[in-house]
């Protein structure tokens, strides 16, 4: 069966060059300072990176990296972007800041938040500098009637209420579980309007239940497929599934037989601090109204206890 109805958005991204991109520290089981990424590498995977994504017709907008904060070439989880209706936010959208459950990544915000408003987005916090929720973008996708939200490891539950109220849309919750797997995006990957790719190990038993009977047709991942290439970590331009190089070549033959053309890149640099081509980009064209519902107030949906 071909590609159903394409992901509108996923065409337009905020990165960070990785000019400061270390491990200084150990906040998640990849990071190991003894084992430090080679700086060269990882600018030149990084440049293919984006030069992949502006030949399959997505933009690319560049924010700096700041040499305090090794962590920060990981786009994904700056803020929670989104184009809202009109009258709720600047024509250009609007950022819900991240705010890090680790204190050695929340110095972030103070460079991309001032970024994101001369871009012409407007901002906001659910917690900042250690108080109030924490919340990490990289927990929260716009699927379906509803943002899929994460929360556990990094992101928790009351961040998701805050996201329902703010944006006035519908949030899903879906409790993760597994240490390895700490934010949604290393095991929830959307591909079109029935298809994503879904690692069900990730979550608890009632909330991998929830996930998987949203999705009509998933790419079922195992752990070990999941975690030994982060193939979920990857991100779709139209038609196109852009993957880390390396990805199983059952998932690459199920995403060919659907209709998708595939591009593999190298991100393995990267990889040694748990993160892969999704955590390098921040998708900012999610708009509600056209990829998700506006519902008035808001709405949080969990799954049973």
């Amino acid at each position: 069966m071909s590609i159903t109805r394409p992901l509108r958005w996923g065409r337009r991204y905020v990165m960070v060059r990785p000019d400061h991109f270390r491990i200084d520290y150990a906040i998640n089981p990849y990071m190991d300072p003894a084992d430090q990424p080679d700086a060269r590498r990882a600018m030149a995977e990084w440049i293919e990176l984006v030069a992949t994504i502006e030949r399959l017709g997505g933009t690319v907008e560049v924010v700096p990296q700041r040499e305090d904060a090794p962590d920060m070439v990981y786009a994904m989880n700056l803020g929670l972007a989104m184009v809202l209706p009109e009258g709720l936010a600047a024509s250009r959208g609007h950022v819900v800041m991240s705010h890090m459950r680790f204190a050695e990544r929340r110095m972030e915000t103070l460079t991309s938040q001032p970024w994101f408003e001369r871009s012409g987005r407007t901002t906001s916090y659910v917690g900042r500098d250690g108080v109030g929720a924490h919340l990490e973008a990289g927990d929260v996708f716009a699927w379906g009637d509803a943002l899929v939200a994460g929360y556990g490891p990094r992101t928790e539950e009351m961040a998701l209420k805050h996201l329902a109220t703010e944006l006035g849309v519908r949030v899903r919750g879906l409790r993760i579980t597994h240490p390895a797997m700490y934010h949604l995006d290393l095991a929830f990957c959307p591909l079109d309007d029935r298809r994503a790719m879904v690692a069900p190990g990730a979550f608890d038993q009632a909330s991998a239940e929830a996930l998987l009977s949203l999705v009509p047709e998933p790419l079922v991942l195992t752990d070990d497929e999941a975690l030994s290439t982060f193939c979920a970590n990857s991100i779709v331009i139209g038609q196109t599934v852009v993957l880390p190089a390396g990805s199983p070549a059952r998932v690459r033959e199920q995403l060919v037989a659907w209709g998708f053309e595939v591009v593999e890149v190298e991100v393995w640099q990267f990889h040694k601090a748990g993160g892969s081509v999704r955590c390098l980009t921040n998708p900012v064209d999610v708009t509600v109204g056209r990829d998700l519902p506006s519902v008035p107030g808001g709405q949080v949906l969990l799954p049973p206890v």
